[in-house]
């Protein structure tokens, strides 16, 4: 298979455990490149605003609780 149709035709034709195993191997995949990349920008210094950023919104209260932000929604 040497194309993305052929493989996405494979994929059409797989059992339903077999599609299961390679979502899941494909998830963990990307999941990996992810956190590669993550590592690589934190290390790099590409983060470094974002921490300034949070620390500073914490310090001056503008962060708000997720928990209480989802609850009030519901």
């Amino acid at each position: 298979m040497s194309t993305v149709y052929e493989i996405k035709q494979a994929i059409t034709k797989l059992p339903p455990e077999a599609y299961a195993e390679l979502m899941s191997e494909l998830m963990d995949f990307a999941d990996d490149k992810w956190d590669a990349q993550m590592k690589t920008d934190a290390s790099s210094g590409k983060l470094d605003l974002l921490d300034v950023q949070f620390e500073r919104a914490s310090r001056e209260g503008l962060l708000q609780d997720l928990r209480k932000t989802l609850e009030s929604q519901e």
